[in-house]
């Protein structure tokens, strides 16, 4: 699926705004989990695994939590992958 420069799939047809990302973070960390904890209580979280194993936590400037299926690295790549680098060789 393409998704145009300002937005960002995050697995399973869920796309995010890439300018409102802050982070993008391993899910098995004991503070990761807690803050995630902390955005579901807070009514914060959003789950885009679609049922899959959370891989990573994207974090947005708006203090919510997005739960990914995908792995950090994959998220990094697709950020990067909007065309305006040259390429690699």
């Amino acid at each position: 699926m393409s998704t145009s420069s300002f937005s960002l799939n995050v697995g399973y047809n869920n796309c995010v705004a890439k300018a409102r990302i802050v982070a993008v973070i391993a899910a098995e960390a004991a503070p990761t989990k807690r803050m995630r904890d902390d955005a579901k209580k807070a009514g914060r979280l959003i789950d885009a695994t679609n049922g899959r194993k959370t891989r990573s936590v994207i974090v947005m400037d708006t203090a919510h939590i997005i739960l990914s299926a995908l792995e950090p690295i994959t998220i990094s790549e697709r950020m990067d992958a909007d065309g305006s680098q040259a390429p690699k060789s």
